[in-house]
């Protein structure tokens, strides 16, 4: 019974959203706390949001003080010269925009975290896709799948988490992955440049100067293949997050304004310093993340903005995306809450690995690849790799497979992890962009598990899983 209703109130939640019958922050409250007096456990409600809230404050600590950081170093400057650098490499050509976009969200996803990943790819790339009305559900998409083969690296997240669960060396893990996620990326890229040809057909090439020129224009949400619709101003962020233009639906561009009262040139190199400081702190786990943002959001403003009313006005320009990010994840904490408190999400798994054919069994490896896909989708990083993978694993252990070959393969789905309602950092990317989450998930979805599929024949093929 509590298997039908988990996943019964994750198809309810996905069907509501991505109608746009319900705002993801009120689905993700009110249809657990629903279905949790189905289950008879209404009276345990208050603690299992508890537990939830609890488990999740961390992550809604770090991204609050993530975005005032990120927030304040757009308004200075600290990223203009790459703005600047990718509007000479993509000249205003749609094709060449979305591949750049892979190629950022790539590239800053080094930093292990997508969170700061999302901030500093929208911000870049944004005001070219709402200045050329480009369709900004590809930005989102392409911006997470790469960003989700990004995220296996040691320090992101999974891997670390694999590694753990099954007392193995997250090198031994990762090394012998590096080819199959190479060709995820590969693919993730090729992926952009296919969408990018779409865009160019649609819209044509421009260039920057026509496109500076151009009369401003209202930014419609473009699903490319699905269809268009409307991006209401009601769906979070700020353009691009940092209040650069003061009017952001006047001018997509106006981002680049080299004449902006809150740019700091003085401070260039502090500014530059303190984000590799805080970078490198991170990927070498000096102190926990909330802990290290916090510290550099107060340095920064106190630095930048030493009077106080400067400090109070930057971050009124970015309370929105503040509020509207951390409100999600704590909304998140409910369904998370629910799922875990209720035993729904034990259920589901034991009736997965219960319904694997015994004939599969040599084959674990690959069954665990395909299971990752879903999974890692439904529910946490950290549900799947402590609670499912473990059992996975066993299960391969008697058939023969080791416990290495079946957590390189639980890897296989982090492309389409990254755009689950159960990220937080996916709520950073939807809100920066001013997508609808719907929108994002329907165009999405397909791609990314496609990317993930990729990733897993590469795996096989090389030998890998």
């Amino acid at each position: 019974m509590l298997t039908i209703l988990g996943f019964a109130m994750i198809a309810t939640f996905l069907v509501l959203i991505m109608l746009k019958k319900m705002s993801p922050i009120a689905a993700l409250v009110l249809i657990p706390a629903l279905f949790c007096v189905f289950v008879g456990k209404g009276a345990k409600l208050g603690d299992y949001v508890i537990d939830g809230v609890t488990s999740l404050a961390p992550t809604a600590a770090m991204l609050m003080f993530a975005i005032v950081y990120f927030g304040v170093m757009i308004d200075v400057g600290l990223f203009d010269p790459i703005v600047r650098g990718i509007l000479r490499f993509c000249k205003a050509d749609p094709l060449r925009i979305v591949v750049g976009t892979a190629l950022l969200a790539a590239i800053v996803s080094l930093d292990g975290d997508g969170s700061t990943t999302f901030m500093i790819t929208v911000s870049a790339m944004y005001p070219l896709y709402k200045r050329l009305k480009m369709s900004l559900v590809v930005m989102t998409g392409v911006a997470a799948m790469a960003n989700g083969v990004m995220n296996t690296l040691p320090w992101g997240g999974p891997t670390a988490r694999a590694a753990t669960a099954l007392k193995l060396d997250a090198s031994d893990i990762f090394v012998p992955m590096i080819p199959a996620l190479a060709v995820g990326l590969l693919f993730v890229i090729a992926l952009a440049y296919v969408l990018g040809r779409r865009e160019r057909k649609r819209l044509g090439v421009l260039t920057l100067d026509e496109a500076l020129v151009e009369e401003p224009a209202e930014q419609e949400t473009v699903l490319v293949g699905a269809g268009t619709g409307k991006s209401p101003k009601s769906s979070g962020g700020s353009g691009t997050g940092a209040d650069l233009p003061q009017q952001p639906d006047d001018d997509g561009l106006q981002g680049l304004d080299p004449d902006r009262p809150t740019l700091r040139p003085k401070l260039y190199w502090f500014n530059a310093l303190l984000t590799v400081t805080l970078l490198t702190a991170m990927i070498m786990e000096w102190l926990p993340i909330p802990v290290l943002f916090l510290l550099g959001a107060a340095l920064a403003l106190t630095v930048n903005f030493p009077h106080m009313p400067d400090q109070k006005a930057r971050l009124g320009a970015h309370a929105e995306n503040v509020l509207n990010v951390s409100g999600m994840v704590f909304a998140a904490a409910v369904f998370t809450g629910v799922l875990q408190g209720t035993g729904m999400v034990d259920h589901m798994a034991k009736w997965l690995v219960d319904n694997i054919p015994d004939g599969m069994g040599p084959h674990m490896a690959f069954v665990t690849g395909v299971l990752s896909i879903p999974l890692t989708y439904f529910m946490s990083n950290d549900g799947f790799y402590f609670g499912i993978l473990p059992v996975l694993a066993e299960a391969g252990q008697a058939h023969g497979v080791s416990s290495l070959e079946i957590a390189r393969a639980s890897l296989v789905g982090q492309p389409l992890h990254m755009s689950s309602p159960l990220v937080p950092a996916v709520y950073v990317l939807v809100g920066m962009a001013k997508v609808e989450f719907g929108d994002h998930t329907r165009f999405v979805v397909k791609w990314a598990a496609l990317t993930s599929l990729v990733v897993l024949g590469a795996g096989i093929l090389f030998g890998i899983i």
